[in-house]
């Protein structure tokens, strides 16, 4: 059986309001399950713009056309508007995705602040952090989340060792090619980590002669030949929730063909023998098609 896990990040209000419930219709077309993502607190997303001074931030969002696919409003929040408090305004809306089925987790509380925060942050930081969106999840959904995928697989050491203590079954926080047991300074995190293995779109269209026409077909030139694990492929509410959603049905039909099983990350995680994965250390590094560093799956310990 060859598995496919389609990890949703929700990173903004629009994207949770706008871009799900069109999500969640065409998933249940194709009959694919998912893992749903959210941001639980407020939605500062205007608050990106200091990473114009990142190298490389420029160049990906003229690209991208970040102002085509956020919106003039979501890219205020934050500085000349409040932001709205995503987890209090939508969490009807969370509830119906779970009830249709689908299984759901953390993103973080307030996406920008831990994405261009974390890397540097302190273990009271982060944990403050981590607290206020499992508290917000628990208020919604009536129990504690099972998985957490990083804002902007944006982690540091603390944030590893506190999965584990917060009860953690498994995450998705990196890139990387396979699962593993993630090895923290020497140190071993018994949450097992299920890595995106694929590129996103905002990190090909633009390049090398991609576009929103034919990116697909160059993904599913990568998930052609037969992999031990299967693929992780995280897709964002924001983009394939909206303006990219053609896109993202394309890739399910020829998904379809290949012979994939669409799942959840915890299908995907139980599909697993955890006793035979590795242990690889964990890194922050570049990748093509973003900028700045973020969460790897470095070399195998030994």
């Amino acid at each position: 059986m060859r598995l496919l896990t389609l990890k949703i990040d929700v990173d903004t209000y629009r994207g949770t309001r706008e871009g799900i419930p069109r999500l969640v219709d065409l998933l249940q077309r194709f009959n694919a399950n998912a893992t749903f993502l959210w941001s639980l607190g407020p939605d500062h997303t205007g608050r990106a713009i200091k990473r114009v001074f990142r190298p490389g931030f420029m160049k990906k969002v003229s690209r991208t056309s970040v102002r085509e696919h956020y919106g003039i409003k979501t890219l205020l929040y934050g500085t000349l508007l409040p932001g709205p408090d995503i987890g209090k305004r939508c969490a009807p809306l969370m509830r119906e995705v779970v009830a249709a089925g689908f299984e759901s987790g953390v993103h973080t509380w307030d996406h920008i602040r831990w994405q261009d925060g974390v890397a540097d942050a302190d273990e009271t930081w982060t944990a403050a952090e981590l607290n206020a969106s499992i508290e917000r999840y628990v208020e919604i959904f009536g129990e504690p989340p099972q998985t957490h995928g990083a804002a902007g697989w944006q982690m540091n050491a603390h944030a590893y060792r506190l999965e584990q203590r917060l009860g953690m079954r498994y995450a998705s926080d990196g890139r990387g090619t396979h699962p593993f047991w993630p090895m923290v300074r020497g140190e071993p995190v018994r949450v097992p980590q299920l890595p995106t293995t694929l590129p996103t779109l905002d990190e090909l269209i633009g390049i090398d002669g991609l576009t929103p026409d034919n990116v697909h077909e160059h993904l599913l030139r990568l998930t052609e030949a037969e992999t031990r694990f299967g693929h992780v492929y995280t897709l964002h509410a924001e983009l394939e929730g909206m303006k990219l959603l053609p896109v993202f049905e394309r890739l399910l039909a020829g998904w379809q063909e290949q012979g994939y099983q669409f799942v959840s990350l915890g299908e995907h995680c139980a599909a697993l023998d955890l006793g035979q994965l590795p242990y690889h250390e964990v890194q922050m590094a570049e990748i093509p098609g973003r900028s700045g560093v973020l969460a790897v799956q470095g070399p195998q310990f030994l």
